[in-house]
C-alpha cells in the first residue's frame, strides 16, 4: 500500500487495539466489518491520506489484530473503546466512516459522543431496530437476499467449532455471493483476512457482534438524533433492498442526511468501487 502508513499497537480501556495509520490533517477513522479487518479500506486509504487528513483503520475489539475479549461486544460498549481510542491518539473529534458492523459501531459514535463527531459515514448497513427481529427463518421463494448468518452467529459456541480452521471456506462464500465482480477481493486478501479471523477468538469474537444484536436495538431507543452531517453510501445489493432501506431509514435517526447508491458494486463496494468511495469521502469530508 503506497504512502506512509504504519501498524501500531495501542492500549485503551485495558483493550490491546491494533490500527494502521497515515497521513496528516484531519483525522479520519475507518471502522471495518466482517469478516475483515482494517485491510478492507488498502485501495482507498492512499488517496484519502494524500488529499491531506490522517487516514486510522482501526481493527475493532474481536477483530485483526485487536484484542478478542469475552464481553464487551454490543456496539455502543465499543463506540465508548473507539472514543478512548481516538482520545488516546490526541484527537478531541474526529471524522469517522464505517462498514457493515463498523458502519453500526460509527453510528453509536455519532450518538453516543456528538461532541467528538465532525462527520459521520455509514456504508452499507443500517443500526439494528426491532425491525431486525422480523427477519424470516425460512426465506421466500425468490428473496433477493438471506442474511443466514444473523441468525447463526446467535448460536453460542457452534460457529468457532463449525469454522475451527476452516475461515476460508465462510470467506470465499461471503465475497464470491456478494460481490459484482467476485475477482474484486483476489487470492491474497481473501487469505489475509481468513488468516486474521482463523486467529485465536476470532471467530467468537465476530460472533458476538451478532450476538448482541438484541442489546444493540435496545441500545437505539435510547439515542437522540445524530446532530452530525451523516453520508450514507449504499449498495444496489438484494435489487435495491439496502438501499430503499438506508433511504428510509437514515433521515429518522440524523438531522442532516445524504444517501448515495453506488451502482453495479456489491455489499463489499469499498474494494469494488474504490474510486466511488474516495470521490464521495473527498467531497463530503471536506
Amino acid at each position: 500500500m503506497d504512502g506512509d502508513f504504519r501498524s501500531e499497537h495501542i492500549t485503551v480501556d485495558g483493550l490491546r487495539l491494533h490500527y494502521v495509520a497515515g497521513g496528516s490533517g484531519k483525522p479520519l477513522v475507518l471502522l471495518p466489518g466482517y469478516p475483515q479487518t482494517w485491510w478492507e479500506f488498502r485501495k482507498v486509504m492512499p488517496a484519502l491520506a494524500a488529499a491531506g487528513r490522517r487516514v486510522i483503520a482501526l481493527d475493532l475489539p474481536g477483530m485483526g489484530g485487536s484484542d478478542k475479549p469475552a464481553t464487551g461486544y454490543d456496539k455502543k460498549t465499543i463506540a465508548k473503546v473507539v472514543h478512548g481510542f481516538v482520545r488516546a491518539l490526541g484527537h478531541e473529534r474526529v471524522d469517522i466512516a464505517g462498514h457493515d458492523i463498523g458502519s453500526i459501531v460509527a453510528f453509536s459514535f455519532a450518538a453516543s459522543f456528538p461532541e467528538a463527531t465532525r462527520k459521520v459515514a455509514l456504508l452499507d448497513v443500517v443500526h439494528p431496530d426491532e425491525n431486525m427481529y422480523q427477519i424470516r427463518m425460512l426465506p421466500l421463494p425468490g428473496a433477493p437476499f438471506y442474511p443466514w448468518w444473523f441468525a447463526f452467529n446467535q448460536v453460542a459456541e457452534l460457529p468457532e467449532k463449525l469454522l475451527a480452521g476452516r475461515t476460508r471456506v465462510l470467506v470465499d462464500w461471503m465475497f464470491d455471493h456478494f460481490l459484482v465482480n467476485p475477482d474484486a477481493v483476489d487470492e491474497l486478501d481473501r487469505a489475509v483476512f481468513a488468516d486474521r479471523f482463523d486467529a485465536p477468538g476470532a471467530v467468537r469474537g465476530a460472533n458476538s457482534w451478532y450476538a448482541t444484536f438484541g442489546q444493540d436495538i435496545e441500545d437505539l431507543k435510547s439515542y437522540d438524533k445524530v446532530t452530525a452531517p451523516m453520508l450514507g453510501m449504499v449498495s444496489n445489493l438484494g435489487d435495491g433492498m439496502f438501499a430503499a432501506q438506508m433511504q428510509a431509514t437514515l433521515p429518522n435517526q440524523a438531522t442532516d442526511v445524504k444517501v448515495v447508491v453506488v451502482p453495479d458494486a456489491g455489499h463489499y463496494f469499498v474494494e469494488e468501487a474504490p474510486q466511488a468511495v474516495i470521490d464521495e469521502f473527498n467531497h463530503f469530508f471536506d
